[in-house]
């Protein structure tokens, strides 16, 4: 059952579950707020930053993802049994680090940095990092679409 509204997905890129792949939450959340046709305005439901990072990183196929999602409709635990599946019932924990080490180290560039503070009235000058960044940007969204809009 949807409402109609449109939701801003507030899962932080920088959230595991129990695989412990970061953003993985995030992209179902989105994926499943897009398949109900509820995900709010602005949002890809696979982007080309952490999103496709994430489904290349394990080497899912975008497609296969999101028809599973679609048709599936499954919750994250249930998300993750299929993305463990797909991995023949393992993932390298090396390849776990790398990927959120990739997440939590990844800045906008100083531009991008600026303009997303600026629209969000952040006045620290030293939050690049995009987990942050992105994260602060989810709560303006939802600032925007419940308080202010």
């Amino acid at each position: 059952m949807t409402t109609g509204t449109k939701i801003v997905p507030l899962v932080s890129s920088g959230t595991a579950g129990p695989l412990g792949v970061m953003h993985l939450p995030r992209l179902w959340s989105k994926l499943t707020l897009h398949c109900a046709g509820v995900l709010a305005e602005g949002y890809d439901s696979i982007g080309p930053g952490f999103d496709s990072l994430t489904l290349n990183d394990l080497g899912l196929n975008k497609d296969e993802v999101m028809q599973f999602i679609k048709t599936q409709k499954p919750t994250y635990p249930q998300f993750e049994e299929w993305v463990l599946q797909k991995k023949g019932g393992h993932i390298d924990p090396a390849v776990v680090k790398k990927h959120n080490e990739a997440i939590l180290g990844y800045n906008h560039s100083g531009e991008t940095a600026q303009n997303m503070r600026s629209a969000m009235g952040v006045k620290r000058n030293d939050v690049s990092d995009a987990v942050t960044l992105n994260t602060l940007d989810d709560l303006h969204e939802l600032y925007k679409s419940v308080v202010a809009g």
